[in-house]
């Protein structure tokens, strides 16, 4: 399997870029990888890259985009941080991803069994994490909104399915940038939620890509 060129990048829709990655979760969750030389796509991609899509997920070890969506070297602009939040370094690799090189899809990712999620429900400090944390915050509040009683493992889901809404409308809100080109069609966002055990990528309802 080759890496995209830029005529094919700009093939794809969102909804088609949105479909690759469903594909690819397929994959993996079924222990079946596509076939690829990875030095290939490296030399490939010496004088230019287009990936289709750019994701914001979580530093944790078992949430690799490359892997849960079987991806190629070149095919994906990977954002890491703890708790999937967003500032705006990442909102500048986002616009820098989208608006200059090219990709098709913004998704931000969520997992199962977060430890920064945990981390701000039990409101952890430490140095320079307890600002991060403090990211989390909203999406706490919004979980609490919620009538039912839950056991504290379904409250941190329910703040970590939260937190992925929170990011999504965080940069619908904090860049012109991207709002412009997600509401031209240029581009799509969707939020998901990324179960380590089953290794299942749920999406969520998107915009330009549903």
């Amino acid at each position: 399997m080759r890496t995209l060129d830029r005529d094919a990048q700009q093939a794809l829709t969102p909804q088609c870029a949105l479909d690759i990655l469903k594909e690819g979760n397929k994959r993996f969750i079924n222990n079946l990888k596509a076939n690829r030389n990875l030095l290939q796509q490296a030399n490939e991609t010496v004088e230019g890259q287009y990936p289709f899509v750019i994701v914001l997920s979580c530093i944790d070890s078992r949430t690799s985009v490359e892997l849960i969506f079987d991806q190629g070297l070149g095919d994906v602009f990977s954002v890491r941080v703890a708790g999937n939040i967003i500032n705006d370094d990442i909102l500048g690799s986002m616009e820098f991803a989208c608006k200059l090189a090219g990709s098709k899809l913004i998704v931000v990712l969520g997992h199962s069994h977060c430890g920064a999620v945990k981390g701000a429900c039990g409101d952890a400090k430490l140095e320079h994490l307890t600002g991060l944390l403090d990211k989390i915050k909203p999406a706490i509040e919004s979980a609490q909104d919620g009538s039912e009683e839950l056991s504290h493992d379904d409250f941190v889901q329910r703040v970590a399915d939260a937190n992925v809404q929170v990011a999504v409308d965080q940069i619908m809100q904090k860049s012109k940038t991207l709002k412009e080109m997600i509401e031209n069609g240029e581009i799509g966002i969707v939020g998901g939620m990324h179960d380590i055990k089953s290794g299942r990528v749920e999406f969520f309802s998107g915009i330009g890509a549903e």
